[in-house]
């Protein structure tokens, strides 16, 4: 009662001017009453608190007042022996700091930029009370170490629980946004709008509270960053769980949180220059949002969704492609067009993606796609055959026998009774066909044409990212074009000359008499081929394709030499008619100057240029050079009456001993006869 008489009785928040002098009155009581100073400022700073709280608090002096005797109190450390004030202190003091931690723990909610005066005498308030129950042995503040810097665990403890109160709030403000305006389009993502919030809420408490809470923890803003980097991130850490395919939405909250994380540790880093560690605490406490990461991998599944889904449609069109030649004025396959536009579309919707590009993602998707394309690539040249496919088996040695020559008779018939195959070609459904394989083959050459262009876009885009952009890009899908179209020519060559054509070729060409199964049938329908293939494939490939009809046809011809089997039988005279159609063969292919280069003619004419004078060779001379060349292959364990059988090894020259041993088998004289019944007793033409 006595220290009320310290107010004015007619302004309830102030104290009268003559307070010293009533003050001084009022001490001397102290000895009556049984107090001290220290009771009394006690006493005091809770009147005056008191009156504070009573007032609607609106005289901040009256605070200033409580603190500074808060001050004093903590001196007073030896009257804390007196249980009787220790007791009573405890009490008042805790009374005060619950008032004022209740303001404080929440501080974004109760100060503002317009009393933010206010809010630096509670803070100092706050702090003097918690000193001194810590010094307190009855509070349960004494756990703590005496030597406690109690004033930054007071302050870290406001700004932790404040900026975790304000952010639920935010959240919670967020959603409410959202579902009273579900019906509007192009809504930002929550966390996207949170993102530019949070942002606001660190700048806001940089420039409003730490201010005034770096007198007590001058790292104060860093705290609060980092508290906002915590609670952003365990958000965000739901939202990555729960998606996982790139979309729109994903790309700006990823993009927003990548830009708020730069701008709190900006923030952290330079509120943190003068600590004494260079802030690198606050750093490690701020644990990596890892958005590029995550981006990455959202785009590595974006890719491999969209890779998975171009391998199944290249599946499923190569087994509806019929490869027809009249689909498109270029013959190419519509699926060849179309898995190209496919891989384009996918490369465009990849460089449109809001993301900043990292070096392995481009990488990524290349490599993948490519993949893709050279599935389409191998599996367009499956199933074509090779020229082992359509090369005959080489029927067994046999010799001639004396007047043979009876096939002369069926020759006629035999050539009569074949159907061509050349009417079929150009109508052809089969997708085997040569026009079929010309289409395969200029598809695979538009994707090799198409593979140039895309590289060189690529690597502008490479570039213009910062990728690695120098190496050759579809690399795998550009060799397999290489390896697929000589595939592909082969295939063609061989089963033109082979199988289109065997009926005139290996089933016709000098069966029975030489002289009357001649080459001019061969060449008509070889001439109609050519004609066909020259129209349907790319005029890029026409002279390789051509030129590999035309080694094809070489080795077919030699073939039927050295290989033709029983039904044909040769004299010496036949070297001539064999020399004369080969002419023939040769000009087809010169066409006057209008078909291939002579020189590229001849290259590739030599071996069967080299093999025709055997046939023109007397027997005597062909089975001396035969022994020759055995005993030079053998050694002298061939100087045995029986020469050994040389192997076939396919390579015919007339240094080869199975070439000249086949020359022989199909000369019909005597001389050649008795020699291989004596040494091999091969069987007789059948």
């Amino acid at each position: 009662m006595l220290l009320e008489a310290s107010f004015d009785p007619n302004e309830e928040t102030l104290l009268i001017e003559e307070v010293d002098e009533v003050l001084e009155l009022i001490k001397k009581t102290w000895v009556s009453l049984g107090i001290n100073q220290a009771f009394h400022n006690l006493c005091f700073s809770w009147v005056l608190f008191h009156r504070f709280i009573t007032t609607n608090q609106v005289e901040n002096e009256l605070l200033f007042a409580v603190d500074s005797l808060l001050m004093e109190i903590e001196k007073d450390a030896e009257e804390r022996k007196d249980p009787i004030y220790s007791k009573m202190l405890s009490s008042t003091v805790s009374l005060i700091l619950d008032w004022a931690e209740k303001r404080l723990l929440n501080y974004r909610n109760s100060f503002h930029s317009g009393n933010i005066d206010l809010m630096e005498i509670v803070v100092s308030l706050g702090v003097s009370a918690a000193k001194i129950l810590v010094e307190d042995i009855s509070y349960e503040y004494q756990r703590k170490k005496k030597d406690a810097d109690v004033a930054c665990d007071r302050v870290e403890t406001y700004i932790r629980s404040s900026i975790r109160t304000a952010f639920a709030q935010k959240v919670e403000k967020a959603h409410s946004t959202r579902r009273s305006s579900n019906n509007q389009k192009n809504q930002l993502p929550i966390l996207a709008i949170l993102a530019q919030e949070v942002s606001e809420m660190a700048s806001n408490e940089k420039d409003v509270y730490s201010p005034i809470l770096k007198r007590w923890l001058p790292h104060s803003a860093g705290v609060a960053v980092a508290t906002l980097h915590s609670c952003y991130g365990n958000e965000l850490k739901q939202f990555i769980s729960s998606i996982n395919e790139l979309t729109p939405g994903s790309l700006e909250v990823l993009g927003e949180a990548q830009k708020l994380e730069k701008d709190l540790v900006d923030l952290a880093v330079e509120d943190s220059v003068d600590s004494e560690d260079g802030g690198k605490a606050i750093i490690r406490e701020m644990a990596p949002y890892e958005v590029e990461m995550v981006v990455s991998d959202l785009v590595k599944s974006w890719i491999k969704t969209r890779v998975d889904r171009l391998k199944e449609w290249v599946d499923r069109n190569l087994q509806q492609e019929v490869w027809n030649p009249r689909a498109n004025k270029e013959r190419i396959a519509p699926s060849a067009v179309e898995v190209l536009r496919l891989v384009d579309e996918i490369m465009e919707a990849f460089f449109l993606l809001p993301i900043t590009t990292h070096p392995s993602l481009p990488t990524g998707l290349i490599s993948s796609l490519d993949k893709c394309l050279q599935h389409y690539i191998i599996k367009a040249t499956s199933g074509c055959g090779t020229r082992n496919t359509f090369v005959p088996t080489l029927p067994a040695l046999t010799r001639c026998t004396r007047g043979s020559m009876f096939f002369k008779k069926e020759k006629s018939h035999i050539a009569q009774g074949r159907k061509s195959h050349v009417g079929t070609i150009n109508g052809d459904n089969n997708c085997f066909g040569i026009p079929q394989l010309c289409v395969r083959i200029n598809s695979l050459q538009h994707i090799r044409t198409e593979l140039d262009v895309f590289d060189k876009r690529l690597k502008a885009r490479l570039r213009d990212s910062r990728s690695n952009g120098s190496s050759r890009t579809f690399e795998h899908s550009l060799d397999s074009c290489k390896e697929g179209i000589h595939h592909l020519r082969e295939a063609i060559a061989y089963k033109v000359i082979f199988h289109d054509l065997s009926h005139v070729l290996w089933d016709g060409l000098y069966v029975g008499e030489a002289s009357i199964s001649r080459i001019e049938p061969f060449l008509q329908e070889l001439e109609q081929n050519l004609e066909i293939i020259s129209m349907t494939v790319h005029d890029k490939i026409r002279t390789r394709v051509i030129t590999d009809i035309m080694k094809a046809s070489f080795d077919g011809f030699l073939l039927v030499l050295v290989a033709g089997g029983p039904s044909r039988a040769f004299t010496r005279q036949d070297c001539k008619i064999f020399e004369e159609d080969f002419k023939f063969l040769t000009d087809l292919f010169w066409s006057n100057g209008d078909g291939l280069p002579y020189d590229l003619i001849d290259k590739y004419s030599i071996v069967v240029q080299n093999v025709l004078p055997l046939f023109g060779t007397d027997s005597e001379s062909l089975i001396e050079r035969f022994r020759s060349l055995i005993i030079s292959s053998y050694g002298a364990s061939a100087r045995s009456s029986k020469l050994p059988l040389p192997p076939t090894t396919g390579q015919w020259n007339p240094n080869d001993p199975n070439t000249v041993l086949r020359v022989l088998c199909y000369r019909n004289d005597e001389s050649a006869i008795k020699f291989l019944k004596r040494n091999y007793d091969l069987p007789k033409h059948q």
